[in-house]
């Protein structure tokens, strides 16, 4: 198993399954496992700027086949003191009344109107207004740096994200100067959150 170290940011390249429990209790998981919808992502036309979208969805229908089992979700919730787990509502999780769902700004498009994100929280419903993604995407569920920043900011402490992908949950923590603990099991995709990463650091060390 791989390790870096990146200022705030200590990141795992290998099965968060497996590194989970040998590691302290997080203060908070925010994270976005995969949903397990191979079989029902439906592509575009080409001719309506699907290009990129749809050669993204054979990368990502590769380890996107299955969903978070019980087994796997009694891990994650033993990881952290308090949860947001995105596509909650793929996963067998407990009843909560707080729930925290992404408004995408399209309407009658073929991917989703809207994400669902299960929470540990006894509280209300919220919702955040956002566009579907950044410019200069590189993993091909990526959530938005705002989207994430959001999420962090109703936590507190040491943030960990096992499922990391291309490190948007690191990005955002190290913009609100919160420590991180990441995992990625695809070592392309762990090698770019550890440049998004350390360059969110310098931003930050920038502007102080």
């Amino acid at each position: 198993m791989r390790s870096e170290t990146i200022g705030l940011a200590t990141l795992y390249l290998g099965d968060c399954l497996a590194v989970l429990p040998t590691l302290a209790k997080a203060d908070a998981m925010i994270t976005d496992p995969p949903y397990g919808i191979a079989d029902i992502w439906v592509g575009g036309s080409e001719r309506h700027g699907w290009t990129k979208a749809n050669a993204e969805g054979v990368i990502r229908n590769q380890w996107d086949t299955k969903p978070l089992d019980s087994a796997a979700v009694s891990v994650l919730l033993a990881a952290a003191d308090e949860h947001i787990i995105w596509g909650g509502n793929y996963f067998p999780l407990p009843p909560r009344r707080c729930w925290l769902v992404w408004n995408k700004p399209e309407r009658g498009f073929s991917l989703a109107e809207a994400e669902l994100a299960w929470t540990s929280k006894d509280a209300v419903v919220r919702v955040f207004d956002g566009p579907r993604s950044d410019q200069g995407r590189v993993h091909p569920t990526q959530k938005p740096v705002s989207l994430m920043r959001w999420c962090v900011s109703k936590t507190t402490g040491q943030v960990i994200d096992p499922f990391m992908g291309s490190g948007t949950t690191g990005v955002a923590c190290m913009e609100l100067q919160r420590p991180f603990v990441g995992m990625e099991v695809h070592e392309p995709y762990f090698d770019i959150a550890c440049e998004r990463i350390e360059n969110a650091q310098r931003q930050e060390r920038l502007f102080a």
